[in-house]
Order: structure tokens, then C-alpha cells, then sequence
């Protein structure tokens, strides 16, 4: 559905847009495609964690080359194309990718922190991403709640909405992963925990109502798209960030009481991270091997990308802060897969790219 609607936008500025690539690259610019930062910083992390330091700062250079050059589409298509950023941003379907502008802000600025261990970055990146999860974490829901004509839920919820969910704990890990030796102030301790909390809410308020679309009503294998990963992804996410504040148990004053209900409840998420999995083979499969659908490169791409990396790091984490060494060959499996998948949508992008170039 995201590939059909991305098309519709092309073909609907085709007439008013110079044929010159950057203003035709923003004007259609697909407001989810800083998931391309989130899925590079995360595959990034997990090659460090698992000793490949080559591949994880080659992917560091890629992000820094990714993460200017879609802030500047973004900015020229809200100078040049206007009405286009504001259509987006209240349309059910599509606004939800605003949130991978928060998520990758902050998978950059862990990636920083973990691969390269800039503190600085990290640390202003932490910052950028927090004011930028209040201004669109209000924005989306205020302007989908007061919409006119509102669409059907089968119409207007998918797995892209979860990424609410992830851009709030993305603020977590970083801080998490900042304060190491140290606890930061309590203020920030509190503001952490609590955006822990808000993301689980998001998660559990969201998640029925895709399940419900999933289980009872009827849907094209168009509608199985790269975005329902973000189930997956959403909650691997929160287990990752649960993990993390396991971690700091001993350093964080704040989190030592909570220590047993972070347990609990970072096991929970973990665990229905791992439930998806199969079940969304079991519909990639479907789609593409039994109804013969053919793959093909579109930006949601980057929205399955990104839960395969965050799955990897994430039990990697979820096993040093449990204590349960037996699941480290999960992660040094699964890191493979995850580059393997990386390097398919990036070839998929750069065949894009130069077919735009070719045809300018």
C-alpha cells in the first residue's frame, strides 16, 4: 500500500515539479524514510557488539551521509512543497513515518556512542532527539484526532504506527547507553523511567487494534507490507531499552527499587518480540511464495530492516542483563541475516537512484 501510495504522490507532482532529481526526490519524499538511518545505525551496533568494528564504522560514515542528506530534502520539501509536508502529516497512513525522524536522531547518536564513543555527539543528539519527540509526538496526535473525515481502521492503522512506540524508547537507549560509569541528574533518571513507561503504553495501546485488522478484517497481500515488521521491531525496542535499565541498576539510584518489575517486564516484551517472528515469515512467505507476489525495492523497505537489526542487539542485551549466557548464539546468528537483508535494500536504494539520475 505504501509503495502504491508513493507512486500516486510521484505521479501527482509530475506536472508542477522541475524535472531536476533533489526537487522531485523531496517532493516525494516518503515521510518514513529516516528508517534508512535507524536500520544502518542499528545493524552498526550490532556488528560492534559482535566484533566486527570494520563494518560497523563503514556504517557509521554511510549514516552520516544518510541522516544531512534526508534532513536537507526534508527541509527543501518544507520550503518548496509545503502543502505536500502538511497533506502527510495529518494522513493516517503516512504520518506515522514523522516518528522516524525522532528514532533515527537517536539510533545515530547510540551508533556514535557505542561504535566510535563520542560522548559530545551522543550527548547533543540526546538532546535534538527529545525536543524532537515532543514536537511530533503532539503534532501527529493532535492532527489525526482532529482530522475531518477520518478513514476506516482498516484503512488507516498499520504496523507504522508502532513507530510512536519506538521513537520513545530510541530516547531511552541513548541516555542509557551515555550514563554508563555514571548516574546522570535524578530529573533525568525520572524523565528516562518515565519514557520507558510511555513507550510500553504505546505499544499496548496500539498493538490490539493492528491485531484486530490482522485477525478479523480482510486484507491484500499488498497490505502485508515491510511496516508490519515494526510489530516486531516496536517491541524489540522495548525490551532492548528494559534491558539497558537493567543494566544501570547499580549505577542509577532511581531504577535499584524497580529492579524486579524491570526484570518482569523486559522479559515480557522480549519474549512477544519473539513470537513475531515466525508469524511474520509465515506472511512474507505467503505473500510472496504461495500468492507469487514479486519483491520489490520501496522505502517502507527500511521498516523490516530495522526490526531484524533491533532483534539481534536487543536479545544480546536482554541475555548480559538476565544473565543468560545460553542465548548468545542468537544474536551471532541473526547479525548476518540482518546485514544480509541491509545490504538488499541498499542496493534496491541505489538502483533507485541512479535510475532517477539516468532518467533526468
Amino acid at each position: 500500500m505504501d509503495r502504491h501510495r508513493t507512486e500516486e504522490a510521484r505521479r501527482s507532482v509530475a506536472t508542477s515539479v522541475p524535472q531536476h532529481p533533489i526537487l522531485e526526490a523531496a517532493a516525494t519524499l516518503f515521510p518514513g524514510y529516516f528508517a534508512l538511518v535507524m536500520a544502518t545505525g542499528v545493524v552498526s551496533i550490532a556488528c560492534h557488539l559482535l566484533g566486527m568494528h570494520g563494518l560497523a564504522l563503514a556504517l557509521v560514515t554511510v549514516n552520516w551521509i544518510a541522516y544531512p542528506v534526508l534532513w536537507a530534502l526534508t527541509l527543501v520539501r518544507a520550503l518548496r512543497f509545503r502543502d505536500l509536508l502538511l497533506r502527510d502529516i495529518s494522513d493516517h497512513q503516512r504520518a506515522p513515518g514523522f516518528f522516524t525522524i525522532v528514532a533515527s536522531t537517536c539510533v545515530l547518536g547510540t551508533q556514535n556512542m557505542i561504535v566510535v564513543g563520542a560522548t559530545g555527539i551522543a550527548t547533543v543528539l540526546w538532546w535534538f532527539g527529545l525536543l524532537l519527540w515532543f514536537v511530533v509526538m503532539y503534532t501527529f496526535f493532535t492532527a489525526v484526532t482532529v482530522r475531518k473525515g477520518k478513514p476506516t481502521l482498516a484503512r488507516g492503522i498499520n504496523g507504522a504506527w508502532l513507530i510512536a512506540a519506538v521513537s520513545t524508547q530510541s530516547v531511552v537507549v541513548l541516555r542509557g547507553v551515555i550514563d554508563v560509569a555514571g548516574a546522570p541528574a535524578e530529573l533525568i533518571q525520572f524523565q528516562v523511567l518515565t519514557m520507558f513507561l510511555i513507550g510500553c503504553m504505546l505499544y499496548l495501546a496500539i498493538i490490539p487494534l493492528i491485531f484486530y485488522r490482522l485477525t478479523f478484517i480482510s486484507l491484500s497481500r499488498e497490505d502485508f507490507s515491510p511496516p508490519y515488521w515494526i510489530n516486531m521491531g516496536a517491541v524489540a525496542i522495548t525490551a532492548l531499552a528494559g534491558s539497558i535499565l537493567v543494566l544501570r541498576g547499580e549505577t542509577w539510584p532511581m531504577i535499584t527499587p524497580l529492579l524486579p518489575f524491570l526484570k518482569g517486564f523486559t522479559f515480557f516484551f522480549w519474549a512477544v518480540a519473539s513470537w513475531w517472528i515466525p508469524f511474520l515469515f509465515a506472511l512474507m512467505a505467503w505473500r510472496y511464495i504461495w500468492m507469487k507476489d514479486r519483491f520489490t525495492y520501496e522505502p517502507a523497505v527500511w521498516g523490516m530492516v530495522f526490526p531484524m537489526g533491533m532483534y539481534c542487539t536487543s536479545t544480546y542485551q536482554f541475555g548480559r542483563a538476565m544473565g543468560y549466557g545460553f542465548l548468545d548464539p542468537v544474536p551471532r546468528v541473526l547479525v548476518f541475516v540482518a546485514l544480509a537483508v541491509w545490504l538488499l535494500g541498499m542496493g534496491g536504494l541505489l538502483r533507485r537512484i541512479g535510475r532517477s539520475l539516468f532518467r533526468c
